[in-house]
């Protein structure tokens, strides 16, 4: 524990640096605005901005996306308290009550006790993620190939269960990513693969260009299409308006427990959506309370569980980025990739070999969580301004920061004609119902999965049994095994029953 507070004070002397506190600043403004912006999520913007972070000072570029990330999903909760319409996935639970709290003429309260919500959620997680990720890194040491290509068994596992209602698609989307990511050069003997003939393949599809095609362009063309129109409910005016009663804060304090614990749990888990982690927590909440017939009517702590929920995700999903280089979900996805970008390696080294970047980030996180609140009380009517610029001129300038994005990666017109690839293919997923985030999961992991595949098959001569003789790879393939069996055994449960309670 002491190794963490001791890392916690050398990142506060990292992150309170001006230019780091800056971009802190900056990454909590970016989210909160992209949050408030229905049909614009995290990881678009993120995959939108990773560009320009090229040329900058590493620490600072990722408590800047990590800013967007966490940002996002204090500002999501505004447009569904005043529009009844989620600003990301993650923010779909709050519309419940949080807007039938404002019908009530309580909009003010509602908008406090989601800010109050994420404060407390957001720093019950970083204070988890402090004091659990050295002893993790330090566990995590003990890994070589085996045990890596086991865990991320284990992660692509959890994403194809989480990540979608349906399996089959959350599979296939999975494997379109693994498929993406072994396009270009074989690094182990110099083959080209699936490259169909075009040179500009061989070193690989852009991560970049398919992220903002998969992410930003399929959600510009989904929200041109759904073209809907809402009405934005009265901003109340003066800090006092923002603050919930006592009686409401009383029926609360359960909400924000729930919501913080739920909420980092099911963060770890790669592939479970923040959507996921914040009905959980309204279903608890719910199922627990002692007055249900209030909920969906503007229940407080019907909005206060979520919103904790979906802020404690944000950090649960920071502990397997950082300690074991796996990725969550789309946005994480994309940090991971920045942080190679940069030269890093995200695992169980990264507290040890780049400390300013690791303890400097989760110091950040404690700071913009501080900057978050501030932006989410008494800032809360400005940023609602937003909500009043016409989507005609917004998505044209998303759509053409996009394509510029995309043609400065490599200069290559290729890339621009991928990206339009990309983002046909991503509408069509929404289209159909396919989940996006197992395909950029699948992307990211695929590279690493393979080249940890191969390492270990070298170290064995050729013998797959060295990930069976293993015990902590054997015993994370059992896991792996487990999870992707369990829709089976419920299946089976429930055939079952059927036949025990048939007349």
């Amino acid at each position: 524990m002491l190794d963490g507070v001791y890392g916690l004070i050398h990142g506060f002397s990292v992150a309170l640096q001006p230019s780091v506190l800056l971009w802190c600043v900056v990454g909590c403004f970016l989210g909160t605005i992209i949050g408030i912006l229905p049909g614009l999520g995290p990881a678009a913007t993120i995959a939108i901005l990773l560009p320009l972070t090229f040329n900058m000072d590493p620490t600072g570029g990722i408590i800047m996306l990590a800013g967007i990330y966490y940002g996002a999903k204090y500002g999501g909760s505004t447009t569904s308290i005043l529009l009844n319409m989620p600003g990301e996935a993650s923010s779909v639970a709050s519309c419940i009550d949080g807007y039938q709290m404002a019908r009530k003429g309580r909009a003010g309260a509602a908008l406090g006790i989601a800010a109050i919500a994420s404060f407390v959620a957001g720093t019950f997680g970083i204070v988890i993620l402090t004091l659990l990720a050295p002893p993790l890194a330090e566990f995590a040491l003990r890994f070589s190939s085996p045990e890596f290509f086991a865990l991320m068994v284990v992660g692509l596992s959890l994403v194809v269960l989480l990540a979608g209602d349906s399996k089959l698609k959350s599979l296939l989307s999975l494997i379109v990513g693994l498929w993406l990511t072994s396009i270009g050069t074989d690094l182990f003997t110099g083959q080209s693969r699936f490259t169909f003939g075009y040179s500009e393949l061989v070193g690989g599809v852009e991560f970049m260009v398919i992220a903002v095609g998969v992410y930003a362009i399929a959600e510009v063309m989904s929200s041109v299409a759904a073209g809907e129109k809402t009405q934005l409910l009265p901003v109340p005016r003066g800090l006092r308006n923002y603050l919930p009663s006592r009686e409401e804060l009383k029926a609360c304090r359960f909400a924000f427990v729930n919501g913080s614990i739920v909420g980092f749990f099911i963060g770890m888990l790669p592939g479970a959506a923040s959507s996921v982690s914040s009905f959980v927590a309204y279903g608890i909440e719910k199922a627990v309370s002692k007055r249900k017939e209030l909920f969906g009517k503007g229940a407080p702590e019907g909005l206060a569980a979520p919103e904790g929920a979906n802020n404690a995700d944000s950090s649960g999903a920071m502990l397997p980025l950082l300690t074991f280089g796996i990725p969550a979900g789309g946005s994480t996805a994309i940090m991971l990739s920045a942080l190679i970008l940069w030269g890093f390696r995200p695992g169980p080294l990264l507290i040890v070999e780049s400390p300013d970047l690791f303890w400097g980030l989760v110091a950040s996180m404690y700071i913009g969580n501080v900057v978050l609140l501030i932006m989410n009380l008494p800032l809360v009517p400005l940023f609602a301004q937003i909500l009043r610029i016409p989507l005609g001129l917004l998505f044209p300038m998303i759509l053409g920061v996009s394509i510029v994005g995309a043609y400065a990666v490599s200069g290559n017109l290729f890339d621009v004609t991928s990206l339009a690839f990309f983002g046909v293919l991503g509408y069509v997923m929404v289209l159909l119902g396919f989940p996006t985030a197992p395909l950029i999961l699948g992307f990211v992991l695929g590279d690493s999965m393979e080249r940890a595949l191969r390492q270990s098959l070298s170290m064995s001569g050729g013998d797959p049994m060295i990930l069976i003789d293993r015990p902590i790879a054997a015993t994370f393939l059992v896991i792996a095994l487990l999870i992707l069996l369990s829709p089976l055994v419920g299946r089976l449960r429930r055939a079952r029953s059927d036949v025990v309670t048939a007349p």
